[in-house]
Parts: structure tokens; C-alpha cells; sequence
């Protein structure tokens, strides 16, 4: 193998292969001596085949060996580097052939003394790269999230808004939309930054998504209760006894965490959607079984509180067999709510990780 005096920076990691070091993000990644040799060709050779024999000759050095150990050493390094077979960002495989390193590399090359500064500049980029994927995946969240209020709004608009004439119906169906919109946006920023933020600290534990998740819909539950109550008693001197709030922002958080896991594992978008889809509505129909609210619990709580209100979704619960909007109708809207936010979220985050 080459000499090679220089210091290689790609993504989040840092390759320095005179210090036989591989870091992400300032920490250092764990590797066998054997496989950072194989890292290390791949990424000096960066966009061109390595052949099998290559490998073999050059990292294992004429010691005779089946393919499999090569191919165990590939899904380590993958497996170092957050990649997938499936949907490669770093090692491509050319079927019968090889391996190419197809991320875009950085090189500098450094002299002794410089090596530490050279170093530290280099993983520079890869924070700011990282603080970069946190922030687009909270924007992500918030548009997943806001496009799902927008069209819950909306539904619950059309079903619930009473008459009063025209212009009161098509102004109350924008102010719900609008409302619903709002509070998507926030809840899906906050596990959007969630989300990111497990990725970032530990990249390599993709159940931790199921966490952060967890816990920015905690924080922003928690959030939209203690100022949506305390903005109602201020303003109208009496506030709903029950709204969403962080228990029910954790449930749906762990379960868009655990369906942008999944896409991960399967490296398909759209079995993470679907997962997000049916474990969030199952968290929001389970919230309701005991005794938590989604957003059509929660505005029925506010239409009761404010009796002249024109909102009413007592149509909806004839659907399902109740005089009003009960408790079955609580728990079948909060399963489509979840499904609905869950598939948005984990379609506009994985959009993201595409990217």
C-alpha cells in the first residue's frame, strides 16, 4: 500500500492514516488495524474500483483467505460508518468486481508538527455539517408536521364547523386550519430536532432516534399544555380541563423515532412510513385509552368549555355509533390523527437522510 502522509475528511469523519486513526466528529471510531487498512485504501482511491484481488493483496498481503473475509470487513466498516448496502453514501459495491469509496474526500496533507492543528481544522467541517443535518431535519419536521395539521384542520373543520352563513363557515374552517397547522409545525420541529440530535451524539445507535423522538415530542407537549392553558385563563378567565400534552407528545415522538429506525434498518422509505404510520396511530389511540387527548379530544374540550363556540363534532361520532363525540370516537380520530402525522413525519425526515 502507498505511503500516505496526508489527512482525509469526509462527512463527519477524519481519516488519518500515519496516527491510524479514524474519528467522527472529534470522537474516534473503533476499528481493527486490518480494517482501517481496507478504509484507508478505499478512501485514497476515492470514486475508483478496488478489485477483490486488490483487497487481498494489499490488506491481507498474500495470507489466504476466503471472500467472506472481505466481505466481513466491508459490513464493518459500513456498519463504523452508518452505511447501507442497500442505499450506499459511502461504500458502493460493484457486483463480481469490488468496492468504491463514492462520498466526497477532502485531502490535506500535513507534515508532523501541523498534524494536530490539520486535524482539528478538518473536524471542523464535519460539526458544522452535523449541526447542519440536526437543523434540516427540525425544518423537515416542522413541514411534515404542518402539513399534517394543515389537513386534520381541515378535515375537522369540514365535519365540525357549525353554520353561520358562508363567510362565518369558511373564516372558522381557516382559523382551525390555521390553529391545527401551528401546533403540527411545533410538534414537529421539536421531534424533528430530536431525531437529528440522536443521530448526532451517537450515530451508530439508530434505536436512540426511538429516544430523541421521545423526547422532543415530551418537551413540546409539555410546552403547548402549560401555554395553551395558562393563555385561556388569561384571556377568557377559564381554561379546558384536558388538552395534549407531554405524555401523548412522547408516545407519538417514540413512534415516528422508531419508524425513521426502521427505514434505516430496511434502507426503504416507504416501510418506514408505513411503520411510522401504524405505530403512531397506535400510540394515539392508545393515548386515548387512557385518558389522554389528541387534537379532536382537545377541541372538544374547548367547544364544551366555550358553549356558544360554533365548533361541534357530534357528526363524527354518529359515524361510530355515539351521540356525541365519545369515547370511541376519540380513539378511532386520535388513530387516524397519529397515522396521518406519523407518516408525514417520517416521509419529510427520511427525505431528509436522502439527501
Amino acid at each position: 500500500m502507498k505511503t500516505v502522509a496526508s489527512i482525509y475528511s469526509f462527512d463527519r469523519f477524519v481519516l488519518d492514516p500515519a496516527e491510524r486513526r479514524l474519528s467522527q466528529d472529534g470522537r474516534r471510531v473503533e476499528l481493527s488495524g486490518r480494517y482501517l487498512d481496507a478504509l484507508v485504501l478505499l478512501v485514497v482511491e476515492e470514486g475508483r474500483l478496488v478489485t477483490k484481488a486488490r483487497f487481498l493483496d494489499e490488506v491481507w498481503k498474500g495470507v489466504p483467505v476466503t471472500e467472506e473475509a472481505l466481505t466481513q470487513c466491508v459490513r464493518s466498516l459500513r456498519k463504523a460508518l452508518g452505511d447501507q448496502a442497500g442505499r450506499p453514501r459511502f461504500i458502493e459495491t460493484v457486483p463480481g468486481h469490488g468496492y468504491r469509496f463514492i462520498a466526497s474526500v477532502t485531502r490535506q496533507d500535513v507534515g508532523p508538527t501541523a498534524r494536530a492543528v490539520a486535524s482539528g481544522h478538518l473536524q471542523k467541517p464535519g460539526q458544522t455539517q452535523a449541526m447542519a443535518h440536526i437543523l434540516a431535519m427540525g425544518r423537515a419536521g416542522l413541514i411534515g408536521g404542518g402539513l399534517a395539521g394543515l389537513v386534520g384542520g381541515l378535515a375537522y373543520g369540514f365535519a365540525g364547523v357549525a353554520d353561520g352563513g358562508a363567510g362565518g363557515a369558511a373564516s372558522g374552517l381557516l382559523v382551525l386550519a390555521t390553529l391545527t397547522a401551528v401546533v403540527g409545525m411545533l410538534g414537529g420541529s421539536s421531534v424533528g430536532f430530536g431525531v437529528g440530535a440522536a443521530g448526532f451524539v451517537v450515530p451508530q445507535r439508530g434505536w436512540l432516534r426511538v429516544v430523541g423522538g421521545a423526547g422532543g415530542g415530551l418537551a413540546v407537549g409539555a410546552l403547548v399544555r402549560l401555554v395553551g392553558l395558562d393563555a385561556f385563563v388569561l384571556l377568557f378567565g377559564s381554561a379546558p380541563k384536558s388538552i395534549t400534552g407531554a405524555g401523548e407528545g412522547m408516545l407519538l415522538g417514540a413512534s415516528i423515532g422508531a419508524g425513521f429506525w426502521i427505514s434505516q434498518l430496511n434502507a426503504r422509505r416507504r416501510y418506514g412510513v408505513l411503520a411510522g404510520a401504524g405505530l403512531t396511530g397506535l400510540a394515539g389511540a392508545g393515548a386515548t385509552l387512557v385518558g389522554g387527548q389528541l387534537m379532536g379530544g382537545s377541541l372538544t374540550a374547548l367547544a364544551a368549555q366555550f358553549p356558544e363556540a360554533r365548533l361541534r363534532l357530534d357528526h363524527i361520532g354518529a359515524l361510530f355509533g355515539e351521540a356525541t363525540f365519545g369515547p370511541v370516537s376519540q380513539a378511532m380520530t386520535a388513530g387516524l390523527e397519529g397515522a396521518l402525522f406519523g407518516a408525514a413525519m417520517v416521509w419529510a425526515l427520511t427525505t431528509v437522510r436522502a439527501d
